[in-house]
């Protein structure tokens, strides 16, 4: 399994001079290589392979006095931004075409400057190394200080620069990670995500939501009064600007260490991990859009997803459609829907009290029995029961006479 593995560095000022013109060297060479492909397109000429392209806007335009600059950074580093555009362009045909599963993928687009990231990678080509001195050694670019926080597993068989909206500068290592399956265990947990609590589990632990961009708004409001008063183009401007990337920084931060720390406590205590597959984007248009992005769903299961695949644990999302809310997780009788002020309610058929949540997450670890033991023709869903006489049923009328 590959992993990426990620460090923070600290850049001289010549350092920081050199990954910039690693920056624009790696957008310039984008850039023109789009064009080139726009330009073929609009007149009708066939498609541009790769080794023309590189040709035409590496090689051919390092001899011209517009683009002789371009060999002051590594080769790699303008390789890697043809690659870049070449997976761009693919992805983008894979998903016009019906191939590539999600969203909508757009055409490529234009590099800025302005850009809030920028990013250079180096390969095993450019022979980047971890130098004695626990050093990263880049090609033209020097010895940068790293902070490391923990050990590579395995030699790394690339790495990406990245300097964020912070002004900060990471090294992003990919590694490949053997898996260690951890000591199995007997415990299984279903999942219920929502607002109240940012996750209810199925033994009744309650899992407070953070609230992270809530608790940060006073701050980040007040600094970007600050930026909106400052001058454009002017210093002060640019000092706000990263004032306010530093807070938002630190909001992701935060809520990225929240959702490691618990799906990596999830994921040791338990051999099967089951969550309902919601649909963040559909309610990221709702009024409740700031409260969903903020929870960040998706980053927490895909984080359960990819440490079950490399810990060998079971984890699988249930339908989105199924009714965990409106079923009693003791009897399996369905209650219909409730409003969502209703946050505690009694089955009309067996009579237990419910915890709205906790139902739904024993629901969740229910269904996704049933979906991972269907192939062994295991009933493990609760079984429906007869309703009781005097229940309403299906019918809006009492039935004929004669009829049972």
């Amino acid at each position: 399994m590959q992993l990426r593995y990620n460090f923070r560095v600290y850049p001289t000022p010549g350092q920081r001079q050199a990954l910039a013109k690693a920056f624009g060297c790696a957008r310039t060479v984008f850039n023109d290589a789009l064009r080139a492909r726009e330009a073929a397109r609009a007149a009708g000429l066939p498609y541009l392979s790769d080794a023309e392209l590189s040709k035409l806007v590496i090689t051919q335009a390092k001899r011209t006095p517009d683009r002789a600059w371009l060999a002051e950074v590594s080769a790699v580093v303008l390789q890697q931004a043809l690659a870049d555009l070449n997976t761009a362009y693919r992805n983008f045909f894979a998903s016009a075409m019906g191939r590539r599963k999600g969203r909508k993928v757009a055409a490529p687009k234009f590099r800025s400057r302005k850009d809030s990231r920028q990013a250079v990678r180096f390969t095993r080509n450019a022979r980047f190394q971890v130098t004695a001195g626990r050093r990263l050694r880049l090609p033209k670019v020097g010895d940068l200080r790293v902070r490391w926080s923990r050990a590579l597993p395995s030699e790394p068989s690339s790495v990406t620069v990245i300097r964020d909206a912070a002004g900060r500068y990471f090294a992003s290592f990919v590694v490949e990670a053997t898996d260690t399956p951890l000591p199995e265990t007997t415990g299984e947990v279903g999942i219920d995500l929502g607002l109240t609590h940012f996750a209810v589990l199925s033994d009744g632990r309650k899992i407070a939501d953070p609230r992270i961009l809530r608790r940060a708004e006073r701050r980040l409001r007040k600094a970007q009064r600050v930026l909106s008063r400052k001058q454009r183009g002017s210093a002060n401007r640019a000092k706000a600007r990263a004032r306010v990337a530093k807070l938002h920084a630190r909001v992701a931060d935060t809520r990225r260490d929240h959702a490691h720390k618990l799906s990596t406590m999830l994921i040791r205590d338990n051999q099967a991990v089951y969550v309902e597959d919601l649909n963040v984007a559909g309610l990221g248009g709702t009024r409740l859009a700031k409260s969903v992005h903020d929870a960040a769903w998706a980053q927490f299961t895909a984080m359960l997803e990819y440490k079950a695949a490399r810990y060998g644990r079971t984890f699988a999302k249930i339908g989105r459609f199924e009714p965990t809310s409106q079923i009693c997780s003791v009897c399996g009788v369905k209650d219909g829907p409730k409003p969502l002020n209703v946050r505690i309610w009694t089955c009309g058929a067996c009579g237990t009290i419910h915890d709205r949540d906790v139902n739904a997450a024993k629901n969740v670890l229910a269904a996704g029995r049933a979906d991972s033991l269907n192939a062994c023709g295991a009933q493990v869903r609760p079984g429906s029961v007869p309703a009781p006489r005097g229940e309403a049923g299906t019918r809006s009328k009492p039935a004929p006479t004669g009829v049972r």
